[in-house]
């Protein structure tokens, strides 16, 4: 595609000299700039991807993939339904689950929880709890003995053994009004998820356990469904529906979070959309800074053009020198911005105990480590993306110095 000849006098441009020192630094800032926006939108994109994956992987691992809850009220009889949804094709496991929100008091401390009644065995299917847990096991999870999480254990300093007391809004009538319920259980599990959400929030109680303290004797709130393919359950749902009509509703956990997927969604297409921009700034640099070497070389453009040089190869030398700057800024950048990517928890780490200061709060940012995931085809859009903005910022520069005419450009000489 080119020449010796253009290769060499696209190096001696390349190369600074004391008398075009300006234009070399323009250069030299072209080539940081496309740099710092290539490597920017990659550790973004990359941890907007981790942050993704990892808070879909968290609450599937906590909620299911579908829920099915009855029409009415409790689910009763739920064990004949929980074996017509567990035959339908694609569907893993089907575990029944009893959810309500209650009070938790502890030495005149009163705090919120969300208790989520479940049997010892899907206890321990759930990967995500089972493989997270600090202190106990899961077979001290029976009975009236609890699983909480690692934040609200170290918030109200529980420790295995101790004994909380929840208070149920619903209460039970009596002359004097209603009468909140109230029970004492033992924490005998403390887990950690990496989600502040749960870690703070969640009391895992045995099923058996919460359907005397919620008083729904045989019955549970809904039957969680586990599927071989949460990404697509289309098909899944709608065999499903006619095994279930009548009796109770299916809800897929996209419409249960579809707003706050939908927010990750936007929020990542407009970071890539502003991060972009770094790498446009960067290309208009190699426009002006190629627009000065055509007019500072313009007798040597004049005399290559009397020896021979033809528009083309002129046109070519100069594409070639613009370009040098922005593939090399593009492939740098994406060098820095994968290692850093896949390095970044100890990155903020090392930063955290310079600084003494905290960068990523688990209460704001809902997780407990710094996710990244590096996509690699967005890696090589990203890539694309700057050599063609590097490549297209050339071009007016270099027809410029092809459509010079050595006359003029030697007339004064």
């Amino acid at each position: 595609m080119f020449s010796p000849f253009e290769r060499m006098m696209a190096g001696r441009y390349l190369r600074a000299r004391k008398a075009e020192g300006f234009v070399s630094v323009i250069a030299g800032f072209s080539f940081l700039g496309i740099m710092l926006g290539v490597a920017t939108l990659i550790i973004v994109m990359s941890v907007m991807n981790g942050f993704r994956q990892e808070l879909i992987t968290r609450i599937l691992g906590l909620n299911g993939h579908i829920n099915v809850y009855a029409a009415n009220g409790p689910l009763y009889d739920y064990e004949a339904l929980r074996l017509r949804v567990g035959d339908v094709p694609g569907v893993v496991s089907v575990a029944p689950v009893i959810e309500a929100q209650v009070l938790m008091s502890l030495n005149g401390y009163a705090n919120g929880a969300l208790v989520r009644g479940i049997t010892q065995d899907d206890f321990a299917k759930k990967p995500i709890v089972s493989t997270s847990i600090k202190e106990g096991s899961v077979a001290d999870f029976s009975g009236t003995n609890v699983a909480i999480g690692r934040i609200m254990a170290d918030k109200l300093k529980l420790r295995i053994g101790d004994n909380i007391t929840l208070i149920s809004p619903k209460g039970k009538a009596s002359p004097f009004g209603t009468i909140p319920r109230s029970r004492a259980f033992t924490v005998a599990v403390i887990f950690d998820v990496g989600m502040y959400e749960y870690d703070s929030s969640f009391i895992f109680v045995p099923l058996e356990a919460a359907q005397i303290f919620f008083q729904l004797e045989t019955a549970v709130n809904s039957l969680e469904v586990i599927t071989n393919s949460p990404q697509d359950m289309r098909k899944i749902v709608s065999l499903m529906t006619p095994v279930v009509q009548g009796r109770a509703d299916v809800h897929q956990w996209q419409n249960t979070n579809t707003s706050f997927f939908n927010a990750l969604q936007v929020e990542r297409n407009v970071m890539f959309l502003i991060l972009t921009l770094i790498i446009i700034v960067a290309a208009f640099n190699i426009i002006s800074s190629m627009i000065m070497l055509v007019k500072d070389k313009g007798r040597d453009i004049a005399v290559l053009r009397t020896m021979g040089a033809t528009r083309r190869s002129m046109m070519k030398i100069f594409v070639l020198t613009g370009a040098t700057i922005g593939l090399a800024g593009t492939f740098v950048g994406a060098l820095i911005g994968i290692t850093f990517a896949l390095n970044i928890e100890s990155i903020r780490q090392f930063l955290q105990n310079l600084t003494n200061t905290e960068l990523f709060s688990e209460e704001i940012y809902f997780l407990s480590k710094l996710p990244a995931v590096v996509n690699w085809h967005e890696v090589v859009a990203i890539v694309a993306i700057a050599v063609v903005l590097s490549v297209g910022a050339t071009l007016y520069p270099a027809w410029r110095a092809a459509r010079l005419d050595p006359v003029e450009a030697l007339r004064y000489e």
